[in-house]
């Protein structure tokens, strides 16, 4: 059977097309018409991606995404929007997208999006786990914990952390972190890593410090930082 991705959009049209494009490519798909909708199929079907639009009737794209990663859902969220200001982007990104996407835009991105996204979620770890001072990273449960209490993570700041962790004390550029979290050659200011890193920081409390900021060039993991 064939990965299956929930296209949440409130254009027939554009369902249309995104339904016949991905059906081509092997994918099978489910469709909603609204937010509500929408929420309730994730939560039936869990499909393995969520095309998710920004701006739907009764349920924003915004409050479906923040809802699911609320009730612990991992799904892979890509957020659709026609809207281009940075604030709706960085929102969407703290409200637990994986990566938005701007319209109109090219089948093949987004074709090529929708692959790295699944390809990387497939992904499986040789390592059982990663364990610094009270953190420990479990790949392959996809879960982290600080002290036995499992931190609640979107499933891209847990790919995020553990690209970090597995590289310690090596400095990480924006572009490298793209390229090997989003599985893309992404064409951005970095503010899509920046964003997620804050969030990370967030869930990681007083372990925040682990995660040090190397100006100008990216981020690096250092497992010796003072925790405060």
């Amino acid at each position: 059977m064939g990965k299956t991705v929930l296209i949440v959009e409130d254009e027939q049209a554009i369902v249309e097309i995104l339904k016949y494009n991905l059906q081509k490519e092997g994918y099978e798909t489910l469709e909603a018409l609204d937010g509500e909708t929408g929420l309730q199929l994730a939560r039936e079907q869990d499909p393995d991606l969520m095309l998710l639009d920004l701006m739907l009737p009764k349920m924003s794209g915004f409050d479906v995404c923040s809802t699911l990663r609320s009730e612990g859902s991992a799904i892979p969220i890509l957020m659709l929007t026609a809207r281009e200001e940075e604030a709706d982007k960085v929102l969407g990104l703290e409200s637990g997208a994986d990566d938005y996407i701007v319209k109109p835009f090219s089948m093949r991105e987004l074709m090529a999006r929708v692959g790295a996204v699944l390809k990387r979620n497939g992904k499986k770890s040789t390592v059982l786990s990663y364990q610094y001072k009270e953190l420990e990273i479990r790949p392959d449960s996809r879960t982290a914990s600080i002290s036995g209490k499992e931190l609640i993570l979107a499933p891209k700041e847990f790919d995020l952390l553990l690209e970090l962790a597995k590289n310690p004390g090596t400095v990480m550029r924006r572009d490298k972190l793209l390229q090997d979290v989003w599985g893309y050659s992404y064409c951005g200011d970095g503010r899509t890593v920046d964003t997620h890193v804050k969030s990370v920081r967030d869930r990681l409390g007083p372990y925040r410090s682990m995660i040090q900021t190397v100006w100008g060039v990216g981020y690096k993991f250092d497992p010796d930082a003072v925790i405060r």
